[in-house]
């Protein structure tokens, strides 16, 4: 099979396609013939950093991905020959609280991920493709669509009537405006493009802020709310955008962060004044993810893509990452 791995520090030049042999299932696995990759700032940084990161090489990258059982291991019930699957981000998390065996299961961190032909996932560590969903669209599902329903229903807590503000059109904050829209939720989004605030205002995004128009964006959202701030953000900034997000937000609010793209610092006194929750969030367990598909479903909501780009020419989707132009996801499709 083909498969492409990280090997050296070189980047996204240096991701190496080789040839490897099938693997067979042992017992409670499924070997997948993969269809479709969906690919995560996460994975970009793996790529870039590996050795910061402690991740041996060689490594296959990718931790969602989505394709159709080919063979079963003893043991197995849930799935037979033929089944569309989806993987899940961590192969070790069924349901509850996150715990140290969780992190040591991570697809294309922790252990070989899915941008490859075929690859061996755990009983457990797989869901059914929804029926309404492509492939492609179900690729994406395992680490941002999972992620924005954390950080928006489960952890998050938002309901009906509450104001949540998103950040950038990435495929985490796409997702949760999408999630948000079907369960009567207000959004404020930002970025810096015009067409792409009309691109989430067309996906139900309720108010817009150009963020380089209006650099001080946390005071326009404050204006928004009538200077109350808003119930929850779904933080994917990280260090150089969390001060903000910690100014926009009502006191006694939530902060969901999940993102690492901007550096920077943060006086904790914000938090401790205004009683925030501001809690960690990385991605969910399967029985979570089995929620949230049941609600995608009911919804007929579709993941939305911006680019796919073929197996072959893997290297430019994460280029197309980097560049930040995307709406949404890139998928790669084999």
């Amino acid at each position: 099979m083909k498969a492409y791995v990280i090997d050296s520090e070189g980047g996204i030049d240096a991701l190496n396609l080789i040839d490897r042999d099938i693997p067979t299932p042992g017992p409670g696995e499924i070997l997948v013939r993969l269809k479709a990759n969906a690919i995560n700032y996460r994975d970009l940084a793996t790529i870039k950093n590996v050795g910061a990161r402690g991740i041996g090489a060689p490594r296959i990258p990718n931790s969602d991905g989505a394709g159709i059982v080919e063979e079963i291991g003893t043991g197995v019930t849930e799935f037979r020959v033929g089944d569309r699957v989806v993987g899940t981000f961590f192969q070790n998390w069924i349901s509850g609280p996150i715990h140290d065996d969780v992190m040591a299961s991570a697809l294309g961190g922790a252990i070989d991920g899915v941008l490859c032909e075929n690859a061996l996932l755990k009983e457990s560590g797989a869901l059914p493709v929804p029926d309404h969903m492509s492939f492609e669209e179900a690729a994406c599902l395992p680490c941002a669509g999972l992620t924005a329903w954390n950080c928006l229903i489960e952890s998050g807590r938002a309901r009906a009537g509450d104001t949540v503000l998103l950040l950038g059109t990435g495929g985490v904050s796409i997702f949760a405006q999408q999630m948000a829209a079907m369960s009567g939720i207000r959004t404020i989004l930002t970025s810096s493009s015009d067409e792409k605030l009309a691109r989430a205002k067309s996906l139900g995004a309720t108010d817009l802020v150009n963020y380089r128009d209006i650099p001080d964006w946390e005071q326009a959202v404050m204006e928004l709310t009538n200077g109350h701030g808003v119930d929850l953000v779904v933080e994917v900034g990280g260090g150089g955008t969390l001060p903000k997000s910690i100014d926009a937000v009502r006191i006694g609010g939530r902060i969901s962060l999940i993102g690492v793209l901007t550096g920077g610092q943060i006086d904790p006194t914000s938090v401790m004044r205004k009683s925030i929750t501001l809690q960690g969030i990385y991605v969910g367990p399967r029985d979570m993810f089995a929620r949230m598909n049941a609600a995608l479903i009911h919804n007929q909501i579709q993941p939305v893509i911006d680019t796919v780009v073929d197996f072959k020419n893997a290297r430019d989707a994460y280029r197309l990452m980097e560049s930040g132009q995307h709406f949404g996801k890139i998928v790669i499709t084999l």
